[in-house]
């Protein structure tokens, strides 16, 4: 059950309406490293969380929650942002933005307008479930494996990429509002890396947690090629690094360097059935 408080989680003002700024605000909402993915995300996450105990599930459904508030404050700031969009390509200021064409990859009246008038036309200039292109979010990348180890390392790299998605749209900011609003995201979104990786302190940390899924007995795994790194360049170099020698992050194994090579045969597949409807010389 959920509850509804139709104030906002955070002030969202705009003193100045950008509908160029609202396109780009549309990759916060439905892009793939948007408020929408996460969201479904930690609910789904939660929703199917099996554990001795329920504080994950819990913890799951809170920033869930909370992010659909984000999603509400995006959705505002996109509508504020379109209120003095125009609703025709012959209106003044209707092609004249260079992010327009930088983001669209065309003219900027083609891009930005196309946009404008998608969310003029189905949504009456408010925002819609799609990203800055006005592809529709599908749930393709929504997350939740059943594994809590699993999930959190998606979600720490969900965070990640929605971090840089609102630093990037701070920076393109002008709007004093739009700013203030974006460092809170911003914020938030700092924390949620943090929570996600204090469960996995909380679990035992790297040398527990892996190699995911804990629970497949390692001596079942081919030990010959578990802590390999597979070095595939034609002249023989290896990127050296951590990865490459000492031992492995979980304290199990070796780091070694395998140049790679064929450990198998060339594949020989059989003549085509009778019935698989193929050229006479090809059955057998």
């Amino acid at each position: 059950m959920y509850y509804h408080d139709k104030r906002l989680q955070y002030p969202v003002e705009v003193e100045k309406p950008n509908p160029q700024f609202a396109r780009m605000l549309q990759q916060a909402i439905g892009g793939v490293e948007g408020e929408i993915r996460v969201c479904m995300q930690y609910f789904f996450q939660a929703w199917g969380n099996r554990a001795p105990t329920t504080k994950y599930r819990d913890m799951l459904l809170h920033t869930a929650t909370e992010e659909i508030g984000h999603i509400e404050m995006l959705a505002t700031a996109v509508a504020l942002n379109l209120e003095t969009a125009p609703a025709s390509l012959q209106e003044e200021g209707a092609g004249d933005s260079i992010v327009g064409a930088v983001m669209g990859g065309g003219s900027a009246k083609a891009t930005i307008e196309g946009l404008i008038h998608k969310n003029l036309l189905s949504s009456g200039l408010a925002a819609m479930p799609m990203d800055s292109d006005g592809v529709p979010f599908n749930m393709s990348h929504i997350y939740a494996s059943g594994n809590v180890a699993a999930d959190m390392y998606s979600n720490v790299a969900a965070e990640a990429t929605g971090r840089v998605l609102a630093v990037r749209l701070f920076n393109a900011a002008e709007d004093k509002g739009m700013k203030d609003m974006l460092h809170y995201m911003i914020a938030r979104d700092t924390m949620h890396q943090q929570q996600w990786l204090a469960v996995l302190e909380e679990l035992g940390g790297p040398a527990a947690n892996l190699p995911i899924p804990n629970s497949f007995p390692q001596e079942m795994e081919d030990q010959q090629n578990n802590y390999n790194f597979y070095a595939t360049a034609v002249d023989g170099t290896v990127p050296e690094g951590r990865w490459t020698s000492g031992p492995a992050v979980d304290g199990r194994g070796e780091f070694t360097v395998f140049q790679n090579q064929p450990l198998g045969d060339e594949p020989v597949l059989g003549p085509a059935r009778p019935d698989s409807a193929a050229q006479d010389k090809q059955i057998g």
